[in-house]
């Protein structure tokens, strides 16, 4: 009878540890569970301006959507007027492009930007002004980096902002943009090729012994998405190697701008 007793105790306990460890593991795959929807749904957030609306249109529409092309044409690169022509992009950057309205799309058919606009972009600009169009919150810069993270980091920057103009390549277009590729200008001086990126430029300037006549708009990106992409640009295409700080992008952003139309090399670089 005690040897019973004693048994049945000793099961009992077996018993109650093992529901404590079931109900452990379901109380943990629960809470799994409850956290999971947050944690993918991070990656399905509704688009916002600052996050991925205006990547998309500095890279895209910004030849023509500028601060300088104001008087003509609409600045997104501002988002109160971006936010009030809303959806009439909607309409030119999708319903113009599936054929359901009757204005052009947009970019221009055939231009640089048109070839580079992914349909995904397109769906990501639709959404955005379907969902509200809200302006959000600039993603903080990061920690210090090492050059070869600034390069990767600047390669997507380049990939979606810069390529639809300077082409993946490097080698821009001829007549039209200048080439990055082993460019003179670019590996003179690179204080100057910061500040044209930091105000943007207007004005005929000759690279490799070539003129061109275009304008490059006043972008609205922080200092480590600029040291970034030039970081990215001098280690690539065959140019000098050279490292961008966002500390030189911070100093330069108090400098008055290079005249505009300057065609004078301050130094000479190995590339000419």
């Amino acid at each position: 009878m005690h040897t019973f007793l004693f048994n049945n105790s000793k099961r009992s306990r077996l018993i109650r540890a093992c529901l404590l460890a079931t109900l452990g593991c379901l109380s943990s795959t629960w809470a799994l569970a409850q956290s999971a929807p947050a944690a993918t749904g991070s990656t399905n957030q509704a688009p916002t301006y600052l996050r991925d609306i205006l990547p998309i249109i500095m890279g895209k529409c910004s030849r023509c959507h500028n601060e300088e092309q104001a008087r003509f044409v609409y600045n997104w690169l501002d988002y109160r007027s971006v936010f009030a022509d809303r959806w009439e992009i909607r309409r030119r950057v999708w319903d113009s492009w599936k054929g359901t309205y009757f204005k052009e799309p947009m970019p221009i058919a055939n231009s640089p930007e048109s070839f580079a606009l992914t349909d995904e972009e397109r769906l990501m600009i639709r959404n955005w002004v379907s969902e509200g169009a809200v302006r959000g919150v600039a993603p903080p810069p990061g920690a210090p980096k090492s050059k070869a993270e600034k390069i990767e980091l600047g390669r997507r920057l380049f990939t979606s902002i810069c390529a639809a103009c300077h082409q993946p390549t490097g080698q821009g277009l001829p007549n039209v943009f200048p080439p990055l590729a082993g460019s003179d200008l670019l590996n003179a001086d690179k204080n100057r090729a910061i500040k044209i990126v930091i105000n943007g430029r207007q004005g005929e300037l000759i690279v490799n012994g070539r003129k061109f006549n275009n304008s490059m708009p006043k972008l609205p990106l922080g200092d480590d998405d600029i040291a970034n992409a030039l970081t990215f640009v001098y280690n690539s295409f065959g140019n000098a190697g050279l490292e961008v700080t966002p500390e030189e992008v911070k100093f330069l952003r108090t400098q008055p701008p290079d005249p505009e139309g300057q065609k004078a090399i301050p130094q000479k670089s190995a590339f000419e």
